[in-house]
C-alpha cells in the first residue's frame, strides 16, 4: 500500500495537514537531547524528512532511516543525496518487529506516524526499548484526537469525509489514505499510547500536544 503511494507521498503530507506536517517533525527533533548524539535510528522512516531533521538540528555521526517499504527508502536515498545533512543519513530496508541491531546500539529511537502501522504496538516498543542505549531517548510523533469540542467536530469530518477521498484521488492508491483516516479514529489517545510505551519499559514518559491535539509528541526515556 504504501509502496502505491510513495511517489506523491511527500506532497500529500504537506497538502493533507495544510503544510503543519514540517512544523510537526521539527518539534518532534527538537525534543531529543541537546547533548552529541551519535547514532539515531528513525524507525518506520518513509522518505526521510524526520531523518533529515534529526541530522539538522543535532549533526549526528549517524541517522538510520529504517523502513518496510522498498519504494519509500529509495525516495528517501534521493533525497538524502540531495541535502547537505543527509551526508549521515543510511537507509535500511527491515521490519520494525524484528530489527537487524545489537542490543544498546543508538542513542536514540524516533518514529513518526508509524506506530499505528504496527502489526503489533507492543512488540514494536520491545524493540525500539532493545535497542536503545541506557540512557537513550525515544521520540513518537503520532495522531491523536483534538479535545476542544469545535476543533474536534470539524477534524472529524475532515478526516471522514474530505482527507480519504482527496488523498486517494490525488495519489492514485486505492483506499490507502482511508486506511489512514481509519487508523487515526481507531488509535489510543496520548496518555493510553503513554501507558503502551511505559509498559515497554520506557520512563519519565511525557507527551505534548501541538495544534490542538491533533498530533501527540511523546518523549520517554529507557
Amino acid at each position: 500500500m504504501f509502496g502505491g503511494i510513495a511517489r506523491r507521498y511527500d506532497l500529500l503530507n504537506h497538502l493533507l495537514s495544510a503544510n503543519l506536517d514540517r512544523g510537526w517533525r521539527r518539534a518532534a527533533a527538537a525534543r531529543l537531547p541537546r547533548h552529541r548524539l551519535e547514532r539515531v535510528l528513525d524507525l518506520c522512516g518513509g522518505t526521510g524528512d524526520l531523518a533529515l531533521e534529526v541530522a539538522r538540528q543535532h549533526r549526528p555521526r549517524s541517522v538510520v532511516c529504517c523502513d518496510f517499504s522498498h519504494p519509500m527508502l529509495v525516495r528517501a536515498r534521493r533525497k538524502f543525496g540531495r541535502r547537505p545533512e543527509g551526508e549521515c543519513c543510511l537507509t535500511l530496508e527491515a521490519d520494525a518487529l524484528r530489527l537487524p541491531f545489537v542490543a544498546a546500539g543508538f542513542d536514540a529511537v524516533t518514529i513518526a506516524f508509524g506506530v499505528r502501522n504496527l502489526a503489533d504496538m507492543a512488540a514494536g516498543f520491545g524493540e525500539m526499548h532493545r535497542v536503545l542505549r541506557p540512557g537513550g531517548q525515544l521520540i513518537v510523533l503520532e495522531f491523536s484526537r483534538p479535545t476542544q469540542p469545535v476543533l474536534k467536530a470539524a477534524y472529524g469530518f475532515y478526516l471522514q469525509r474530505i482527507l480519504p477521498r482527496l488523498g486517494d484521488r490525488i495519489s492514485r492508491g486505492r483506499g490507502a489514505y482511508g486506511y489512514l483516516a481509519r487508523t487515526i479514529s481507531d488509535f489510543p489517545e496520548a496518555a493510553l499510547l503513554a501507558g503502551s510505551i511505559r509498559q515497554a519499559g520506557f520512563s519519565a514518559c511525557d507527551w505534548t500536544t501541538p495544534s490542538g491535539g491533533i498530533v501527540a509528541i511523546h518523549a520517554a526515556v529507557k
